[in-house]
């Protein structure tokens, strides 16, 4: 199959494919992103995220729905916890969104966090950019659950929707610290059950304690499984994306994504060359042992890493 030509005319089998060799690590892959690179940062990017259990799978298929109503193409990334045994995604979100698997104008994709520090790993920042170059209009970033995904998805999302659930109690104080904070909406979904007001109430007051004075994030009643609210919880988002647009708020959270992604690349880039040069050295073992026996402090390992790196790839070089 060409992907290059697949890529180009939007096909869902060769995005399907390009992104299967981004997460097996493919060099081949990385060259097809350089060379369509230019292609990219037309999409909007939403990012869903929020406790277990908030329904957020259900939240992201309606707005999926909605979009293509509107006549927009719309790609979903489901990241899952990443199976210890197989590296797959195992939560299956595809499962629950199958009605929209069959409609030619929305591509589902579950991956796997596989133990990524961040959360969210480098292959759905590659996935992302895949379905951008496709063509896709809105690409819905849904995350695991409340964890490291949850701080990292502001990093790459335009617009982050927080999906929260009535009955949370004390819960809501844990979940505040930090996840609180990076939502730009706040989604109060299983609106019909008890406690629903009392939820919403709760996020306006953490709101005021916050202080916004330019943008007040503002917080929707749903029931998602009823499609109720969905097209109110849309036109937020749209609201939320003028209000970045006019303020230049926009250009200045991808610009920070950029940056952000330039260094992750780099450390893993330099990571990758110590691990080659201790496959064919001992020197980092070496100066593990002098750390363990105190014969060496870590700062001055670190420093002498970079000295032993910079002279063994230049004597390779040269």
């Amino acid at each position: 199959m060409d992907i290059r030509a697949g890529l180009s005319s939007g096909t869902k089998r060769a995005a399907a494919r390009l992104i299967t060799m981004i997460e097996s690590g493919s060099q081949e892959a990385i060259e097809i992103i350089k060379e369509f690179y230019h292609m990219t940062g037309r999409a909007r990017i939403i990012g869903i995220t929020g406790p277990p259990g908030a329904g957020k799978s259900t939240v992201t298929d309606k707005l999926a729905k909605l979009v293509r109503k509107r006549g927009k193409k719309a790609a979903i990334i489901a990241v899952d916890p990443t199976s210890p045994f197989s590296g797959g995604a195992i939560l299956g979100d595809r499962i629950r969104m199958s009605d929209l698997n069959t409609d030619e104008g929305v591509f589902i994709r579950s991956m796997g966090t596989r133990g990524a520090l961040g959360g969210l790993s480098k292959s759905v920042q590659g996935a992302i950019k895949v379905m951008d170059i496709a063509g896709y209009d809105y690409i819905f970033v849904e995350t695991v659950g409340v964890g490291q995904s949850e701080i990292d998805i502001v990093k790459v999302a335009d617009t982050v929707l927080m999906v929260m659930v009535p009955g949370l109690g004390d819960d809501i104080q844990a979940i505040k610290a930090g996840i609180m904070e990076i939502g730009d909406i706040f989604a109060v979904n299983k609106s019909d059950r008890e406690g629903a007001e009392r939820t919403a109430t709760e996020i306006e007051i953490m709101l005021d304690l916050n202080g916004m004075t330019e943008y007040r994030p503002p917080v929707k009643n749903i029931i998602a499984r009823d499609n109720v609210g969905i097209e109110e919880l849309f036109e937020a988002i749209e609201k939320h994306n003028e209000y970045m647009i006019s303020s230049g708020n926009f250009s200045k959270r991808r610009e920070k994504a950029i940056e952000t992604e330039i260094f992750e690349i780099f450390k893993e880039n330099l990571l990758g060359r110590i691990m080659k040069l201790q496959k064919s050295t001992d020197y980092l073992s070496d100066l593990i042992l002098k750390v363990l026996n105190k014969e060496m402090d870590p700062y001055s390992a670190a420093s002498e890493l970079s000295n032993i790196l910079n002279k063994e790839e230049g004597r390779m070089n040269g």
